[in-house]
């Protein structure tokens, strides 16, 4: 059934008049009269009665009438509806990032995004890269910011990367530490310090870059979260190494101190959506405002 001929039926019903139905649709009256015959064809009964002087509803037609009210409303609804999701009046946001992402680019572009669609809901959800990965495919987020060295792989077949940032490895020093004013320090000058990490074994720490660089690093202190970690070197108890993202939001009583090149790779960090399917407005118009938000703010130095 053609929802056009609900909504002929209505207009009919409400002005009594197939001809002044046919100038407020823009029909002729015998259009207007052939699409109500054909409504009435459709369900089997008469909808109105045909008078000297316009129609009439049947009582078969006042039973229709709400009937066919409710779905021309509920089809109005929708159209609106779909258009508030074009044009971000409405929907939703589900996206997933690592830890230090989550510490300061995250919620600045969240943020902003807020301010310039407060329709959308907005979820978060935090992990490792490859836990949002296994998200983004079972469809639990639409969005993911995920980050590796280079030459790590991915699925490109079945997700599609773009370049957000890159993020380098600072060192943190409590702000008494005869380095802490130089402005590039060399992995190795560090080789006696007592380190703060989340493992004793600095292979899978960032402490790994030490090991690189020609000496193990003495693990001090092992704790996971990096408020603990900077709380540790802030009242001096070693250093530790922290990704530029994370040091964007770091507390102000240590020194962050940039490596030499050469002592530290850079994770790039990157977003991924899902190839082939349509990514959410939402997902579309949230994207600008993370790169502006991974190039708005170095790490503070």
């Amino acid at each position: 059934m053609d929802m056009a001929w609900l909504d002929v039926f209505r207009t009919t019903a409400r002005l009594g008049s197939f001809t002044a139905a046919g100038e407020q649709l823009g029909f002729t009256q015998s259009a207007i009269s052939r699409q109500i015959a054909t409504l009435e064809g459709e369900f089997g009964v008469q909808l109105f009665d045909r008078l000297a002087r316009g129609v009439r509803l049947t009582e078969h037609g006042r039973t229709l009438l709400p009937h066919a009210e409710a779905l021309l409303e509920r089809l109005d609804g929708t159209h609106r509806d779909l258009a508030a999701l074009t044009g971000l009046g409405l929907g939703r946001l589900r996206m997933g990032a690592f830890d230090s992402a989550n510490a300061a680019l995250v919620p600045a572009a969240l943020a902003a995004f807020r301010t310039a669609h407060p329709g959308i809901g907005i979820s978060l959800a935090e992990g490792l890269s490859a836990q949002l990965l296994d998200r983004l495919r079972d469809g639990a987020i639409d969005l993911a910011v995920v980050a590796a060295y280079p030459g790590h792989p991915y699925d490109t077949e079945l997700f599609d990367l773009r370049p957000l940032a890159e993020d380098p490895v600072l060192v943190a020093l409590p702000p008494d530490h005869p380095l802490a004013g130089r402005e590039q320090l060399r992995l190795v000058e560090l080789a006696d310090e007592p380190w703060i990490a989340a493992s004793s074994r600095a292979e899978s720490t960032l402490l790994a870059a030490c090991v690189r660089s020609g000496f193990r690093p003495r693990i001090a202190y092992e704790v996971g979260a990096w408020t603990a970690k900077l709380g540790l070197v802030a009242a001096g108890f070693g250093a530790t190494l922290i990704p530029a993202l994370a040091a964007r939001a770091t507390r102000p009583d240590i020194a962050l101190v940039p490596l030499h090149p050469e002592d530290t790779p850079v994770r790039l960090v990157r977003t991924v959506t899902l190839r082939a399917h349509s990514a959410p407005p939402a997902v579309t118009a949230f994207l600008p405002h993370l790169a502006r938000a991974a190039a708005a703010a170095p790490p503070r130095a």
